[in-house]
């Protein structure tokens, strides 16, 4: 007999419990992403951003995941030889420095990432203003 781990979490960030409503949505048929009735909803989807974040301009999303969105920001955001200061303070800052630093020699559009390593514990602006001098 198969046995039960009990209720099913979503693990990202999480665990978080998946809402009774969302677990039943997912039972639906999946729409076509390219047919009108996705399109419909895609205009949907970013009118309830443009409200959700109060702005009358243009809401883009970014369709890939964390760690894409990490990429494109580095990309978009740095110059050839920028310094990247940052502070190490947990996994997600650690890959977030990876993510830089593996730019780096196969992107031209960014420069060094110095971290400053303090698991847990906040960065002090003292140190950054240090660091940032060199």
């Amino acid at each position: 007999m198969p046995s039960r781990t009990g209720r099913h979490f979503l693990h990202i960030p999480g665990p978080s419990p998946v809402p009774e409503r969302v677990m039943r949505a997912m039972d639906r048929q999946v729409i076509d992403h390219r047919g009108p009735e996705f399109g419909v909803l895609g205009r949907e989807v970013l009118e309830g951003c443009r409200t959700i974040f109060r702005t009358e301009g243009p809401v883009v999303i970014y369709p890939g995941s964390g760690t894409g969105a990490w990429e494109a920001t580095i990309v978009n955001t740095l110059s050839s030889g920028d310094r990247v200061l940052m502070f190490e303070t947990g996994h997600f800052a650690t890959l977030w420095r990876r993510a830089g630093a593996s730019r780096s020699s196969s992107c031209p559009a960014t420069g060094a990432t110095a971290s400053i390593r303090r698991w847990s514990r906040p960065g002090s602006p003292r140190t950054a203003a240090i660091r940032s001098r060199r």
